[in-house]
C-alpha cells in the first residue's frame, strides 16, 4: 500500500490538513514546516491519489478523444497537439480509435462517458440526425474536429471548400489544361461522414465551373492505376488535385515506377501538409490545414465549455497554400 498524507502527518507531527496545504503550496505554513513535509514526502516516495482528488472536485481530470486511426500522420499530429495542450492544463487524454467503424465509434463514446471523462473531442465517422441527438443526449462537453456533424455540435476546422477552390485556381493558373480531383470513395456518404472530403470536392467544382465534368473525379481505391490511365490518354497538360497528401504520395510513387515524374510529366497537389512531406522529393505542393492550431483550439474551447462558458458553434483556423515543386 502506498504512502498516504496521514503517514506523512504522523511522521512530521503535524495535521493532515497541514500536509495537504504544504504539498499543494496552499495556505499559511512556515517555510521550515513546509520544507520538512515536502522532504519527507519525497523520501517516502509519496504519490498523490489523483482520482480521489478529482472526485472531491467532481472531476476525473481526463478528456476522451475518438479519432479514425494513427496510420495517417494527420491524426498523429492532431493527437500530439491535443495531448500537449491538455497536459498544460493538468489533464490526461484517453485516446481511442474507431477505424471508420460507425458502431464501434458510438460504443467508444459511450464507454468514455461511462468512465466520466470531463469532456470529449471527436473526429467522427457517423453523421445524421440520430447521431446528432445521441451526442446531445450525453450531457458531456464535446468538440468535433474535421467531419462536422450539425450546427448544434461545436465544430473546429478550416474552410475546406474555400481552401480547395483556391488550390484549384492555383493549378489552373499554372497552365494545366486538365485537372483531376482524387479523393477516397464517397459512395457511402449517406451513411458515413465524409464532410471534409465532400467540402474539398465542392471547392474543386466551384473553381472548375463550366469546365467541370464527372470524369474529372477519381474516387476509388485504385487511384494510382486510374491516374496512370488518364496520363496515357493524353489530352493536354494534366494535374491531379488530391484530397489528402497520402493519396498524392501514393500516386507519385505509382507513376514514378512507370517512368513518370512530377512536374515534368504531370502536376500534382495534395492537402494537409503532413510533416512527412519534408522528406519527399520533389516537395509536394499542398495546403497547410493548421492541424495543430485546430487541435489546440479544440482543447481550449472544450475547457471553456467544461467551465460553463458559451462557445461558438463553428470556429475556423487559417490555412495557406504551400508552394512545392510539383506544379
Amino acid at each position: 500500500m502506498g504512502v498516504t498524507t496521514n503517514d506523512i502527518a504522523r511522521i512530521c507531527q503535524v495535521s493532515r490538513t497541514t500536509v495537504i496545504r504544504a504539498l499543494n503550496n496552499q495556505g499559511r505554513i512556515s517555510k521550515e514546516t513546509k520544507d520538512r513535509i515536502v522532504r519527507t514526502a519525497e523520501e517516502l516516495g509519496y504519490r498523490p491519489d489523483l482520482l480521489a482528488r478529482g472526485l472531491v472536485k467532481g472531476k476525473t481530470m481526463y478528456i476522451g478523444v475518438v479519432v479514425f486511426d494513427v496510420k495517417n500522420q494527420y491524426f498523429a499530429q492532431m493527437l500530439s497537439a491535443i495531448e500537449t495542450e491538455a497536459q498544460t492544463r493538468g489533464y490526461c487524454v484517453n485516446i481511442t480509435l474507431h477505424g471508420k467503424n460507425r458502431e464501434k465509434e458510438v460504443d467508444l463514446i459511450r464507454k468514455l462517458v461511462d468512465y466520466h471523462v470531463d469532456g470529449l473531442i471527436l473526429s467522427p465517422v457517423n453523421k445524421g440526425e440520430h447521431f446528432n441527438k445521441f451526442l446531445k443526449s450525453l450531457d458531456t462537453p464535446l468538440i468535433v474536429i474535421g467531419n462536422k456533424v450539425s450546427d448544434e455540435i461545436p465544430f473546429v476546422g478550416i474552410d475546406e471548400r474555400r481552401a480547395a477552390r483556391e488550390a484549384t485556381d492555383k493549378i489552373l493558373d499554372s497552365g494545366y489544361e486538365r485537372v483531376v480531383f482524387v479523393c477516397p470513395p464517397l459512395g457511402e456518404s449517406k451513411e458515413g461522414n465524409n464532410y471534409t472530403h465532400e467540402q474539398r470536392l465542392e471547392g474543386f467544382r466551384d473553381a472548375m465551373g463550366s469546365r467541370f465534368t464527372e470524369g474529372q473525379i477519381i474516387s476509388s481505391e485504385s487511384y494510382g492505376e486510374e491516374a496512370a490511365s488518364i496520363l496515357e490518354e493524353g489530352g493536354g497538360r494534366t494535374a491531379f488535385f488530391c484530397s489528402g497528401d497520402i493519396y498524392a504520395m501514393d500516386i507519385m510513387k505509382y507513376l514514378k515506377a512507370r517512368g513518370k515524374r512530377a512536374p515534368k510529366d504531370y502536376g500534382i497537389m495534395g492537402f494537409d501538409d503532413i510533416e512527412l512531406l519534408e522528406y519527399l522529393s520533389p516537395r509536394l505542393s499542398t495546403i497547410y490545414n493548421s492541424v495543430e492550431e485546430v487541435a489546440k483550439r479544440a482543447v481550449e474551447l472544450l475547457f471553456d465549455e467544461m467551465e460553463g462558458r458559451e462557445i461558438a458553434m463553428e470556429t475556423y483556423e487559417r490555412y495557406r497554400l504551400v508552394q512545392g515543386e510539383t506544379l
